[in-house]
């Protein structure tokens, strides 16, 4: 039996396999070769030297020998790319790059990777400049491997592999959910209590495909868990911290207005609109003055933390919120303090 899972946030495959009773002895690398599709066998020999095969809970090498009823799971990094990604001179944020990652502070605006009618000025068009530059001549062992991304209109900090084999390492490490990531975000309304975590299953919208849904009872979609805490109160908004254990598609932003807490200025899930305050036309015009400062989503990927995948230490990634977040917040604060909200 084979239970696949592709996570559309974090840039993995997690195949499952419950081999037959009357399975021959066969090397594993071989046997995963002829159960799933299209993949190389590079693809497989770096999953094992990541440690991403488990065989009944453990790791395993390549020349593994599958047994009758071995439970075999295995995680892989984003499959290659089916397209030509063309080298393009973007400026980017680079705050951190050695041999094997590279670790970029990213602009609202900036589209990650290329995809279906929109193949240049992405992220991955600035790297792969980037890379060139800093190493002619170089073959497909050295390349911008995503691990994770964050949405087009969403600033903040995302890792980057050189190398498939950091990818690989990388990848189970999201898998595991032992990444840290912290994002900052301003919300309508205030809060009860103090800090919350909200679960429910994430999956596309049955009515908008552009939208994703939370779904409670798990009909659909796949498990998501936020942790959140509230930073600062500012009457008919707030700021939050939140601290994702998965990572779905638009987790936060689904997540946020299941609760009741839109993001502020999020046109995908009605945070464009006035949903807390008064009815009074100065207020309405003093909303659409953020709206205007800060035409975006208030979501900024503010903290990374992992562990390296060559050298095994610890790395921690911290990054200010960027300016037009802190103008609407600034605004926010001198409204709140001199008007009863």
């Amino acid at each position: 039996m084979l239970n696949e899972e592709q996570n559309e946030q974090e840039l993995f495959e997690h195949f499952r396999f419950d081999v037959d009773p009357g399975q021959k002895l066969i090397r594993i690398d071989k046997f995963l070769f002829g159960k799933i599709e299209n993949i190389s066998r590079n693809r497989i020999q770096n999953a094992a030297k990541a440690g991403n095969i488990l065989v009944n809970g453990k790791a395993v090498k390549s020349s593994y020998k599958v047994k009758p009823a071995d439970v075999i799971s295995i995680v892989m990094s984003q499959p290659p790319r089916e397209y030509e990604v063309i080298p393009q001179d973007i400026p980017i944020n680079i705050i951190y790059e050695d041999e094997d990652i590279i670790v970029v502070n990213k602009e609202a605006g900036m589209v990650v990777h290329p995809g279906y009618n929109n193949y240049e000025g992405t992220l991955v068009n600035a790297l792969r400049y980037h890379i060139d530059q800093q190493y002619p001549n170089h073959g497909p062992e050295i390349e911008a491997n995503l691990v994770h991304r964050i949405d087009k209109n969403t600033s903040g900090i995302l890792l980057v592999a050189k190398n498939e084999l950091a990818q690989a390492k990388l990848g189970k490490q999201f898998f595991d959910h032992s990444i840290e990531r912290k994002y900052i975000a301003l919300v309508w309304g205030d809060f009860q209590e103090d800090k919350g975590r909200i679960e429910g299953h994430i999956g596309r919208s049955l009515k908008d495909r552009l939208q994703m849904t939370v779904f409670p009872d798990g009909e659909y979609g796949k498990h998501a868990v936020t942790h959140y805490k509230v930073i600062e109160r500012l009457g008919y908004v707030s700021v939050v911290e939140c601290q994702l254990e998965t990572g779905r598609t638009h987790q936060i932003r689904a997540h946020m207005r299941y609760i009741g807490h839109p993001l502020f200025n999020d046109a995908t899930y009605g945070g464009d609109k006035i949903l807390k305050g008064t009815t009074f036309t100065k207020y309405k015009q003093f909303v659409q003055n953020c709206f205007k400062l800060l035409p975006r989503q208030a979501l900024h990927a503010k903290s990374l933390g992992f562990i390296h995948p060559t050298t095994g230490e610890k790395m921690f990634f911290d990054s200010d919120l960027p300016q037009d977040m802190q103008s609407v917040i600034e605004k926010w604060r001198d409204y709140a303090a001199h008007r009863e909200v």
